[in-house]
């Protein structure tokens, strides 16, 4: 099946950054806008309390059942935005770490945040996306 997305590699910008700095989608593809998964489990309640890493895994887990249910696939990102509860560089690192290995050779435009607080107790990670995909 053909994809949707098409990462776009911009050669004047640093190629420091782990993500493409621009992605497309034609058209005719339909968009799928993703609400903010979060490291619940199915019964709500927050896993890894006080690990970065293992939120950002149960928040990726969380968007790829998301991304199924909408009849799309992790390749089908678009864009991401990263949102991490922290003070500390090294823990929005261990968090993108987890998300940026996550998504392989498909390294979408992202935004890595630091935020003060998220929605539930004990929620260190948060991860909003958009897909694009041909029916």
């Amino acid at each position: 099946m053909a994809k949707a997305v098409t990462l776009i590699r911009a050669a004047e910008l640093s190629g420091a950054a782990e993500y493409a700095y621009a992605a497309t989608a034609p058209a005719e593809a339909r968009l799928v806008f993703l609400a903010g998964a979060c490291p619940l489990d199915k019964d709500g309640s927050v896993v890894g309390t006080g690990d970065y890493a293992a939120q950002a895994a149960k928040a990726i887990e969380n968007m790829r059942t998301a991304l199924a249910a909408a009849g799309a696939g992790i390749e089908d990102v678009i864009s991401t935005r990263v949102l991490v509860a922290a003070t500390e560089r090294a823990d929005l690192v261990t968090a993108w770490q987890v998300v940026r290995d996550s998504f392989g050779d498909h390294d979408v435009p992202s935004t890595l945040t630091g935020v003060t607080v998220l929605g539930y107790t004990d929620q260190l990670v948060e991860i909003e996306a958009v897909a694009a995909v041909l029916d």
